[in-house]
């Protein structure tokens, strides 16, 4: 399904609301402006498998351009705004992008758009972009009617970059009409998760990223409502789920940590019992914040593991995750295979490198078949991993231990810190935390904790001491943090990653 089936039903329902401006889209008008910029894009020259591109603020407009290109059988490439113009230019040549939309606010982002040769028109919404035309003065000339017909496309993403350049993901085109088969998200997740048209969905992340993006496609595939909104605030999330009466939501962990922080009067006077389900990705989420989440919102906290290259994928609810905690869940897609350095198989409760396998390949990285190769096994083609590491237990269900590339070598031994980092954030005076690798004469690399302290604590060498103390009282000696760095902010992306290698660089 898609909007165009509730235009006809429930055309004055809103599809999205924007409580930051008070803006909202109705499913009439949402089909309205896609189908005109859907017949802007054609009389462009764009046909089946070309690629537009998207940076934008979380703005309404965001799921007009989403749903023109989804119903011409085009890939849209959504660019995170907070990029420079030079790394914006690399994402918006690599993917091919021959029309470009932007809005006002990403104006420093796509500053020099006008250097891309793929690029044959660009338009802007909000007050305007120097070298762009009118978005609204484009849609208004463009034709309301409904093209004769409507190949379903797909969204083409790249990685957040938290390891290196972003890497692009261009998976097959579907077969079909937009209106005769579903996205996977739609069929595996709308079911799994209970979306419907009584869905009220909060979005509380930036659109650019994969699974807002996808989910709020999904919620206005079957009808419902989107809050979006414009970027995340603890108190204001709370505020909104009691205001609108959202049923589900997805967060990181780094949003539960912060609303966890909230003083408790103002935790309690929000009423957050609408919530059915409350799904959390994209990092690891420490234990005692999992268990702190259910215990004040109910059993209504669902995890899953997966990635941009939808190499496979785990899930987990709350009652399994207090049973196994720490665990990231059982594989829904893929058969999950734990292996060593050299590729070997390694037996249940050994820790190595994650792969999945799939009937087939699901991904490669676009304009990149060495990236795409390092990503395969090397004797099982079908087997691929993102370079997590972690270990299966005789349940099947999966931990993670962290990524490959975060890994510290100290002495010869592999310390992983996400172990640090997890006991940390625990502390009443961090905010937030980063345990990375250093460079140290004797043993190669040292572990260093980078932390921001929470407003009121203040940095000191006696606090440094404590916060090595309180790590050493959960972990062994060789993987606590010998030094601590207090900062004022941690490179972290607007869904929650940290940049390590952004932090590494600063002490090489």
């Amino acid at each position: 399904m898609f909007p165009g089936v509730f235009a006809a039903t429930t055309p004055d329902k809103p599809a999205a609301i924007s409580p930051a401006t008070g803006e909202q889209l109705t499913y009439r008008e949402l089909d309205e402006r896609s189908t005109r910029l859907a017949n802007l894009l054609h009389d462009l020259g764009l046909r089946r498998g070309d690629c537009i591109a998207m940076v934008s603020t979380n703005d309404l407009q965001v799921f007009e351009v989403y749903w023109a290109a989804l119903r011409s059988g085009l890939y849209i490439t959504p660019v995170n705004y907070h990029l420079t113009a030079a790394e914006t230019n690399f994402i918006l040549g690599d993917c091919g992008a021959r029309v470009l939309f932007a809005s006002t606010a990403s104006a420093d982002a796509v500053a020099a758009s006008g250097e891309v040769p793929n690029l044959e028109r660009r338009f802007a919404w909000g007050a305007g972009i120097d070298g762009f035309d009118s978005y609204d003065e484009a849609l208004a000339q463009a034709s309301p009617l409904r093209p004769a017909t409507q190949p379903r496309g797909h969204d083409m993403l790249y990685s957040s970059g938290t390891t290196g350049r972003p890497k692009g993901i261009k998976p097959a085109l579907p077969e079909g009409q937009v209106d005769e088969i579903p996205d996977v998200y739609t069929a595996i997740f709308a079911p799994m998760y209970g979306f419907d048209e009584n869905t009220v969905y909060l979005s509380p992340a930036p659109l650019y990223h994969a699974a807002p993006l996808r989910y709020c496609g999904m919620t206005q595939s079957v009808g419902g409502t989107v809050v979006m909104m414009d970027r995340f605030d603890a108190e204001e999330a709370l505020r909104l789920i009691e205001k609108y009466g959202a049923t589900h939501s997805q967060w990181v962990p780094t949003m539960f940590i912060r609303m966890l922080k909230l003083p408790a009067e103002t935790r309690d006077s929000y009423d957050v019992s609408s919530m059915k389900v409350a799904i959390h990705a994209a990092a690891p989420c420490p234990v005692h914040v999992k268990r702190a989440m259910i215990e004040w919102w109910g059993p209504v906290i669902q995890e899953y593991y997966s990635s941009t290259e939808a190499v496979g994928a785990t899930f987990i609810n709350s009652e399994e995750a207090l049973e196994h905690p720490g665990s990231v869940g059982k594989p829904l897609l893929g058969v999950i295979h734990v292996c060593d350095d050299d590729g070997t198989e390694l037996a249940t409760g050994e820790t190595g490198t994650v792969f999945f396998e799939r009937e087939a390949q699901t991904f490669s990285y676009h304009n990149d078949p060495a990236k795409t190769r390092a990503a395969q096994h090397p004797e099982h083609p079908l087997w691929a991993t993102t370079g997590d590491i972690g270990h299966v237990d005789s349940d099947g269900f999966l931990y993670l231990t962290d990524r490959k590339a975060f890994m510290i070598i100290s002495g010869g031994v592999n310390i992983y810190p996400q172990e640090a980092e997890n006991i940390l954030i625990g502390h009443p005076a961090v905010f937030d935390v980063a345990v990375i690798g250093v460079p140290n004469d004797e043993l190669g690399e040292e572990v260093k904790a980078c932390v921001q302290l929470e407003a009121g604590a203040t940095a000191s060498e006696e606090l440094a001491a404590d916060l090595i103390a309180f790590t050493g009282e959960a972990i062994a000696a060789y993987k606590v943090p010998r030094t601590v760095d207090f900062v004022d902010e941690l490179p972290r992306t607007a869904t929650g990653k940290l940049v390590k290698g952004q932090l590494r660089e600063q002490y090489q």
